[in-house]
């Protein structure tokens, strides 16, 4: 009986870290057929390094079948994604938009601080019109790339699916490059297939 009360206090326990705190980012989105994607960033998200029916959302369309709209300016920093956000949602009305923001401001060396808060206030923009969100973690440049910690923490706080090692893996591999902070076609699918795989698509 013991045994039996103590096991009942920790599910509830972990119920509330569920539903109050979030304990861990989502896994997948679901969305219909006809349903619409954005895919919103810099330069990865553009293609630079191949053409656009190579980019990462072209792929991705092809994969999954769905309408995707590449949104990827190069050269941008998430303040500058940040002020455009919310005219590309309206644009577009997508059920799911893809934020992949970073690089540009690990390169220009802006705060990290800067850089989680422009992030929350796009995920938050997204989600103000009940669209699903997708973050994709860009890594840190310098020996490792590893992925910063401020996306996993932004995406257990807002419950949004992570992509978290995808990049920075791929970037680490010399074949799936075009040059030191781009992918080729062969890292842009690899790329669009991870997205894939957490995206489900209902008939």
């Amino acid at each position: 009986m013991k045994l039996l009360n103590k096991l009942k206090h920790i599910i509830f326990l972990f119920l509330i870290c569920l539903s109050l705190f979030g304990c861990g980012s989502k896994e997948t989105v679901t969305i219909g057929r006809d349903s619409v994607i954005v895919a919103f960033g810099d330069s990865l998200t553009q293609g630079v390094g191949v053409s656009i029916s190579e980019s990462y959302p072209s792929q991705l369309e092809i994969l999954l079948g769905v309408k995707v709209v590449n949104s990827g300016i190069s050269g941008q920093t998430s303040q500058q994604g940040l002020a455009r956000i919310n005219t590309v949602l309206n644009e577009s009305m997508p059920d799911v938009v893809i934020i992949c923001y970073g690089g540009n401001d690990v390169l220009q060396r802006k705060s990290k601080s800067e850089l989680t808060n422009n992030l929350r206030q796009m995920i938050l923009a997204a989600k103000q019109k009940g669209i699903e969100v997708i973050l994709v973690a860009v890594p840190d440049f310098g020996l490792r790339l590893s992925p910063m910690n401020l996306y996993r923490q932004l995406a257990s706080a807002h419950d949004v699916v992570l992509i978290e090692d995808t990049l920075g893996d791929l970037l680490s591999n010399s074949s799936m490059k075009s040059d030191r902070v781009h992918l080729n076609e062969k890292g842009y699918k690899a790329l669009a297939t991870k997205l894939a795989e957490h995206i489900t698509i209902i008939e």
